[in-house]
């Protein structure tokens, strides 16, 4: 397992998400345009095997509860290379799906994705208002794999702000985990 910071550099704060249309764990295709219609959209990078992302799966549930009702979407994307890496199987994101509230859980077989958005990382948060202009790219908090140290909430943070159309103030710091596996 490789830890890997965010790359903060290629979609830069203000940007327009890029655009894409990928099959959904729900077997049918989505396109950003399509899904990401809330008045705050979370585009995380993620997979099935990453202890980092099982280690956030609480919080994004209990974000995805707090926020749901305020206009929260969530949309997951897995990048990674199934051929090498099986765990991480269309099939088995299926399986995986049911443990998080995500509303689209996407796969990007041809990692085009994740080159787009910069991600190098599992999880790799990103998070658009409703015009999709990314107001923030980082950590869930600062506990990592282990929710207990967890004392910074920036994504809830962030979200809130987003939510209530306020700026977002305090530094963004990148988000850590495994590295997306490249094809070769």
């Amino acid at each position: 397992m490789a830890l890997l910071e965010s790359d903060m550099e290629t979609l830069k704060l203000g940007e327009e998400a890029k655009d894409f249309t990928l099959p959904g764990t729900d077997d049918k295709k989505h396109a950003l345009q399509d899904i990401a219609k809330a008045k705050t959209n979370v585009i995380m990078f993620m997979c099935n095997h990453c202890p980092y992302v099982k280690g956030i799966k609480n919080r994004i549930n209990r974000l995805r509860d707090k926020y749901s009702k305020e206009g929260l979407v969530i949309i997951g994307i897995n990048s990674n290379d199934a051929e090498n890496y099986p765990e991480d199987s269309f099939e088995s994101m299926k399986k995986f799906q049911k443990e998080f509230h995500i509303d689209f859980y996407l796969y990007d077989e041809t990692q085009d994705v994740a080159r787009a958005y910069g991600a190098t990382c599992t999880p790799d948060i990103f998070l658009f208002d409703e015009k999709l202009k990314l107001k923030y790219h980082g950590r869930i908090d600062n506990g990592y794999m282990d929710e207990a140290n967890a004392t910074e909430h920036d994504l809830d943070i962030a979200i809130s702000k987003t939510i209530k159309k306020e700026d977002i103030k305090f530094e963004q710091r990148p988000s850590m985990g495994c590295s997306i596996k490249w094809k070769e």
